[in-house]
């Protein structure tokens, strides 16, 4: 039977070895003592291995809150392993078991879980991303080049027809990608049903006319079968993309909703600091994503260069290389599409490309858009100038000088974050 493996950064007032060890039985067979069940033989055959410990690091005072004292708290990376056999291939128990009680454990001053294996069951268990890369290009035309997309500002407060009026500007503009606020679901003053139909519409048309429907993301997000209604109800007014934020539902209620439909689900990861934020606890980028790309998302959120949030970009960057770096051998390779968003604009446009050498992505900018001095229009062309530059290797301030457009995204957005 295959294995799971997980890397940790752990830190201890013990001794790293006699805190794997910890660890390791905490969560799978073992308890606070020994018990007449836990035989050797049992022990090895399910109980968890310490692959490999590596001291990186001590230092005088913990990390976090630390109910056991000591003088050194040595840090270190520690890799551990479980049977398959455990748990099956089910992503809510591996999550249970690589990322559960271990962090509350006394003897841990500090722990972050680094990364996960998976074996090649977990492909043949989950049906993974519906449309990934591929299918989004084809559902929102455009083959080539990145996504330029948006998201509905303000937030909140605008009803189904205001909403609609607005898609029917960027829309016109040349958008190519529109989704709601996470803010935005079913409220009162913007019932879902209204708003899809509204906005719908305004999208069938722009199509009818010029053969180009962009894609617009509904927040479905909430209960399992008013999620599911919601995407049939989307599907049925001819929508191509549906959004959940991850975090509030879970991975079982993304793995029922990507079972239930084919539209691609774009997972917005609000919440997010609270797994990130600290290099003393929580989970990297590296391991998390995997899960949420096995459930079924489609597409997924990373930041960007010089956003508005305390990630950094060269984080951010990496972020969106792990959505594109496969997860399985064969056609499914799981891959799917980063979201670059978060105080976005054609200013970081040169430097994100360099960085990451793709323009498989959807980059999602607000302000960038919606506050550019020539409006929506020109927002949206300095983008695709600055994308276009970019990709050529022509410097931003060199194509700004005959395009007006990106001229004036650079003169108002430059320096405005740092």
């Amino acid at each position: 039977m295959n294995r799971i493996y997980a890397d940790y950064d752990l830190e201890t007032p013990g001794n790293l070895a006699d805190t794997a060890a910890i660890i390791a039985g905490e969560q799978s067979s073992g308890t606070f003592m020994q018990l007449e069940g836990e035989t050797d033989e049992l022990k090895e055959a399910y109980g968890a291995r310490i692959e490999s410990i590596v001291e990186t690091g001590a230092a005088s005072k913990p990390s976090l809150p630390c109910r056991v004292a000591g003088r050194k708290f040595t840090r270190g990376r520690i890799r551990l392993s479980w049977s398959l056999a455990n748990m099956g291939p089910s992503l809510p128990n591996v999550l249970a078991t690589v990322a559960g009680n271990l962090f509350e454990l006394r003897e841990v001053s500090a722990l972050r879980l680094l990364d996960v294996e998976l074996p090649p069951e977990f492909a043949a268990a989950y049906p993974g991303p519906r449309a990934g890369i591929g299918g989004t290009r084809k559902l929102a035309g455009v083959p080539v080049g990145p996504l330029i997309g948006t998201i509905i500002k303000p937030s909140v407060g605008l009803d189904p027809l205001q909403t609609a009026s607005l898609v029917s500007r960027l829309a016109e503009g040349g958008i190519d990608f529109l989704k709601d606020d996470e803010l935005q679901a079913n409220g009162p003053h913007c019932p879902f049903a209204e708003r899809v139909k509204a906005v719908m519409k305004v999208l069938r048309d722009f199509a009818d006319r010029t053969g180009k429907k962009p894609m617009y993301a509904f927040n479905i997000t909430g209960g399992m079968d008013e999620m599911k209604r919601n995407a049939d109800l989307v599907r049925d007014a001819g929508g191509t993309c549906v959004m959940v934020g991850i975090h509030s539902v879970g991975l079982p209620a993304v793995t029922a909703l990507r079972q239930h439909t084919d539209l691609p689900i774009h997972g917005h990861r609000n919440g997010w600091g609270l797994f990130s934020r600290s290099p003393d606890i929580g989970i990297s980028f590296i391991a998390w994503q995997k899960f949420w790309r096995i459930a079924g998302v489609d597409h997924l959120h990373v930041n960007g260069l010089r956003n508005k949030f305390s990630e950094d970009g060269t984080s951010s960057i990496a972020s969106a290389g792990q959505c594109l770096t496969p997860l399985f051998d064969g056609d499914r390779d799981f891959r799917v599409m980063p979201v670059f968003s978060s105080g976005q604009s054609a200013e970081q446009v040169e430097d994100t490309y360099k960085a990451l050498g793709s323009t498989d992505l959807i980059y999602c900018a607000g302000g960038g858009i919606m506050g550019h001095p020539h409006g929506p229009a020109g927002g949206i062309r300095s983008l695709r100038e600055a994308w276009q530059a970019a990709v050529e290797g022509i410097s931003l301030e060199t194509y700004a000088v005959t395009h007006p457009d990106l001229r004036a995204a650079v003169e108002t957005f430059r320096s405005r974050l740092s």
